[in-house]
């Protein structure tokens, strides 16, 4: 079975959007995973199809209402359905390669993308929603993460890279940033490829970029170390 993705959201029309080209749209239509993108609105119940409402206690904006939301969720995803039932929000947990890695290996995920000042946590108590964040900032909605989320999800599944080696020998895979890569011409603008990269000697290279991996983790992203795996 492959890998089957629905989106609840206001705006479907996003979708495919990036998830149509390259790697993902290429294995969109090659069948290599699903995605279904449904309109949350479609089970409002007035004929303004209104999904929220003011907060309660008061305060700005409004909050998505635990019942719409339910009822998009329970017809996306009934009981029976084993895939993980996600909110994109800057609240949850952040985004990790092994995350994905988890959710690649799985049936699929039912993702739900959050707008306004946010979700009645009702409804995400009561769907028991993974709460997931791609970073440390504010976007205008679940959608663009939706897209991180997922983009990073597919390009793992198997048969959608071409050389699969691609997924196991990159950043945060060993729990280190990569390191350099270099490629023809041998020079450019005076700086010229590392000699022991075209010394035909495999396991000076091996060594050379676990000790440029390793640098430059403990430059941009020492909180990484603790969690590098040791080859």
């Amino acid at each position: 079975m492959s890998f089957r993705a629905t989106v609840l959201t206001l705006y479907p029309e996003m979708f495919p959007g990036t998830l149509g080209i390259s790697l993902a749209g290429k294995a969109l239509e090659a069948g290599l995973w699903s995605l279904e993108a449904t309109q949350i609105r479609d089970f409002a119940t007035d004929r303004h199809r209104t999904v929220d409402d003011t907060p309660a206690g008061g305060g700005a904006g409004m909050v998505m209402r635990a019942d719409i939301l339910a009822r998009a969720i329970d017809a996306a995803s009934p009981q029976n359905d084993t895939r993980p039932r996600i909110l994109m929000s800057p609240r949850g947990k952040p985004l990790t390669q092994r995350r994905v890695r988890d959710l690649a290996a799985g049936p699929g995920a039912v993702v739900l993308c959050g707008r306004f000042e946010g979700v009645d946590q009702r409804v995400i108590d009561a769907r028991q929603l993974e709460e997931i964040s791609v970073g440390d900032y504010i976007l205008s909605g679940g959608e663009v993460a939706a897209h991180v989320l997922l983009d990073a999800v597919v390009r793992l599944l198997p048969g959608v890279m071409g050389n699969e080696a691609s997924g196991t020998e990159e950043s945060f895979e060993g729990g280190l940033l990569e390191h350099p890569h270099y490629t023809r011409p041998q020079e450019f603008e005076g700086l010229a490829i590392p000699e022991v990269l075209t010394s035909g000697n495999h396991a000076k290279i091996a060594a050379w970029r676990r000790a440029e991996a390793e640098r430059t983790t403990t430059e941009r992203r020492p909180d990484l170390l603790g969690q590098a795996v040791q080859k």
